[in-house]
């Protein structure tokens, strides 16, 4: 009965030592579920481009149309932005495969200004508008409101605390565009597109074995959008007569850093 009670003792001391080792060396950069806050700079650019139909009807001055568009370069976004993720990795060996989702938000806006007044004239109005009906602005912007997506993602431990990822998924960006004059337009239109990144991830042993530091850059290639007018202020697309048929394409990049902390394994339920 003594060496029964001796073996039972001997394996619950194993298994509180083994117990006690994983936990020091806790989970591996991105193993597991984990969950995760980053600060950083986003930019990018928009690319617009606005086909014009002439004017052509009863009295009104025959003017032709146009494409205008902006081949080489295009209005810059920059700003910051700050967000969070979670996700779950699994480790095999030295490689790592894992899913991921993110939303961030921040004021990575661009902004167009001038000095005088833009009138904004409706078809077949005079060249010195009415002071009731004529309307202008002086600027327009645009924001990125917040954007969110999902990720996979495949990766290499190079060393037990470190990890290099890859990423690649599909992020939506809510954009807030605004015009101020004597009246204000803003609308909201959605963007969103193939995304990809990479990050490095190192484990913050000294402070706690399932902390890691996260530096991370991303790219998103925006796709076409249409857009007209802005709020109450519609543009109509007569076909051979007047209005526009407006799109934006663009990109946009953002690097990060920031803490991640991993704090469950599905495999422990087993």
């Amino acid at each position: 009965m003594k060496k029964i009670k001796l073996i039972i003792a001997s394996i619950a001391m194993m298994s509180l030592v083994s117990s006690s080792a994983v936990y020091a060396d806790g989970f591996a950069p991105g193993e597991g579920l984990y969950v995760g806050a980053f600060v950083g700079m986003g930019m990018g650019i928009v690319q617009p481009k606005v086909s014009t139909n002439g004017s052509r009807s009863g009295s009104e001055s025959d003017t032709k149309g146009g494409t205008f568009e902006a081949t080489d370069g295009g209005l810059g976004l920059q700003g910051f932005e700050g967000g969070g993720v979670v996700g779950y990795g699994y480790r095999m060996g030295d490689l790592y495969a894992g899913i991921e989702g993110e939303m961030s938000a921040g004021d990575v806006k661009f902004k167009l200004t001038s000095n005088v007044n833009i009138e904004l004239r409706n078809t077949g109005e005079s060249d010195a508008c009415a002071a009731a009906t004529c309307k202008y602005i002086t600027s327009v912007e645009a924001t990125k409101d917040w954007t969110g997506g999902m990720f996979g993602r495949l990766g290499y431990y190079v060393n037990p605390d470190t990890l290099l990822a890859l990423r690649g998924g599909v992020l939506v960006s809510k954009f807030v565009v605004e015009t101020k004059g004597d009246v204000t337009y803003s609308e909201s239109f959605y963007g969103g597109g193939p995304s990809v990144g990479a990050s490095l991830e190192s484990r913050l042993t000294a402070l706690d074995p399932n902390l890691s530091v996260r530096m991370d850059t991303v790219y998103t290639d925006f796709l076409t959008a249409s857009v007209f007018g802005l709020a109450d202020n519609q543009s109509n697309n007569n076909a051979n007569r007047s209005g526009h048929d407006s799109e934006v394409t663009g990109s946009a990049l953002s690097a990060r850093i920031g803490l991640q902390y991993s704090f469950f394994d599905v495999n422990s339920l087993f």
